[in-house]
């Protein structure tokens, strides 16, 4: 049970990665996503300028240890991800450039999206 939990939290953890990089284009369709966005991104950039932990991968690893399994050190991305796209693993330079990312997605989406909309007020 304790498996399925932890991929549950891993699946969770994923999308709530995706919303925090991409779900800005959401907004495009639907004016009550940056309610949520907007600090699912703020989050994501925080946690990837501070190096924090996000308290999703605790709760994957405390899972996986239920299960039997053993918890992997860092964070989410630095598990799942380095090891494809960073062999030598996830340094403080690519989480800040991983921040920047979703900074950089994020401002592009809404600001264009801040100009489509005055100018149709115009």
């Amino acid at each position: 049970m304790y498996q399925l939990f932890a991929d549950a939290t891993l699946a969770l953890h994923l999308a709530f990665i995706l919303f925090a990089c991409l779900g800005a284009l959401l907004a495009l369709k639907w004016r009550w996503v940056p309610w949520l966005q907007l600090p699912a991104a703020a989050w994501g950039v925080l946690v990837e300028a501070t190096g924090w932990i996000c308290p999703l991968t605790s709760l994957e690893n405390h899972f996986r240890e239920r299960a039997g399994e053993a918890a992997y050190r860092g964070d989410c991305l630095g598990h799942y991800l380095s090891a494809t796209i960073y062999p030598e693993g996830l340094t403080r330079n690519i989480q800040y450039v991983l921040g920047a990312c979703v900074l950089i997605i994020n401002v592009s989406v809404y600001a264009w999206l801040l100009h489509r909309r005055s100018m149709r007020h115009r």
